[in-house]
């Protein structure tokens, strides 16, 4: 079973049932239903057009749903509406459903949300992940909002700041996570981009591509993670550091600064260096500093410690993280780099034992148990 394909279909068929006059819940039960059916039937003979198949099926489950429903002065309307035999239409309806999630009658925060777990594809868990909250408490937000959304119509899209929120997270999840979404990401960010005159648009697309250009040296040969200053610069992509840069720079000329320009500014400075030794550290300082101006995010701060900490040496990028809660993710991390770095070697080793226990995913714990039994070696 081609499990990619039908993560790349299913935005498409969602956005076709939507636009046929699905409330956005019911659709998004109906395209599930269709893909539990193609997993099941599928192996045995795949269908010519898979689009639409999973259309028709989709449609067939939400008629079915409604007919059971209170609606039953709709149906032949809806029975009406089936899509016709032959080819769905070749539309990408992703970006648009991006927007419709992005929902006026929805928070920030449940919008975003909403549309990483209906659209993006990510399951509560890795959401819960991505916003530092509980996953019980993330089930009940996106239920919430699918309850608010199937309650109007989606004729009043929502805001591109938004919508921008969830592709960062898309791409991070992607980038960092369990599911590869971040070459999607920048697909959809590239639409956007040209769509959208906008700053933080550009910001933002220029930060993907800087990202995304060291992925290759983000591993070794056995999956395990390499840090930054150890990574072979000779595997970064040249060619995507050159586009973001440029990207990065007419945004910046623009003299509208957000905080995706800022972190792109960041990643530029890393991209830029021939080697970790010749890291601009003082100006990643100060971009942190406007980072933290727009945002005022704790994580921000955590990474300003640890650039601190490599401009001014490891006792002031402590000093800075002492002003932090070390509840944070990754602080016990960032912490024993530091205690490593000013020759703590017993505390930085605990550290790492512990940051260890709290890792986010696999390969991090991994890297940080390696490194807190490379220090207790030494010892």
């Amino acid at each position: 079973m081609n499990e990619a394909l039908l993560r790349s279909l299913t935005p498409s068929v969602l956005g076709i049932l939507v636009r046929r006059g699905a409330d956005f819940a019911a659709a998004e039960d109906a395209v599930q239903d269709a893909l539990v059916e193609a997993v099941r039937v599928w192996p045995a003979g795949p269908p010519r057009d898979p689009k639409g198949w999973l259309v028709t099926v989709a449609w067939r489950r939400f008629l079915d749903a409604t007919r059971a429903d209170a609606a039953r002065r709709r149906r032949e309307d809806f029975v009406d509406e089936e899509p016709a035999p032959g080819p769905a239409p070749a539309v990408d309806d992703t970006l648009q459903l991006y927007f419709l999630c992005a929902h006026p009658s929805l928070t920030p925060s449940s919008a975003v949300a909403l549309t990483l777990r209906a659209v993006g594809g990510l399951t509560t868990r890795q959401i819960a992940q991505a916003y530092l909250v509980p996953e019980a408490t993330m089930a009940q937000r996106i239920s919430r909002a699918k309850r608010t959304v199937s309650r109007v119509r989606f004729d009043q899209p929502g805001d591109v700041a938004t919508v921008l929120r969830v592709l960062y997270l898309v791409f991070n999840e992607g980038y960092s996570g369990d599911v590869d979404l971040a070459a999607e990401a920048i697909r959809l960010t590239r639409q956007l981009a040209a769509a959208i005159d906008h700053p933080e648009v550009a910001g933002l697309l220029a930060l993907m591509l800087l990202h995304h250009a060291r992925r290759a040296g983000r591993t070794a040969s056995d999956g395990s993670l390499v840090p930054l200053a150890e990574q072979d610069r000779g595997r970064w992509d040249t060619e995507s550091i050159a586009e973001g840069i440029e990207i990065l720079q007419t945004a910046l000329a623009r003299d509208r600064l957000g905080e995706f320009q800022a972190q792109a500014a960041i990643a530029a400075l890393h991209a830029d260096a021939p080697t970790a030794e010749e890291t601009d550290w003082v100006q990643i300082v100060e971009w942190y500093d406007e980072l933290t101006r727009l945002t005022d995010s704790p994580v921000v701060r955590l990474n300003r410690a640890v650039a601190v900490g490599e401009a001014d040496g490891p006792r002031a990028g402590l000093a800075a993280l002492a002003a932090l809660d070390d509840s944070l993710p990754r602080h016990a991390a960032v912490a024993a780099y530091l205690h490593e770095r000013d020759g703590d070697l017993t505390t930085a080793a605990r550290l790492y034992a512990e940051a260890a226990h709290k890792a986010p995913n696999l390969a991090e714990r991994d890297h940080l148990t390696r490194q807190a039994a490379r220090l207790n070696a030494c010892r």
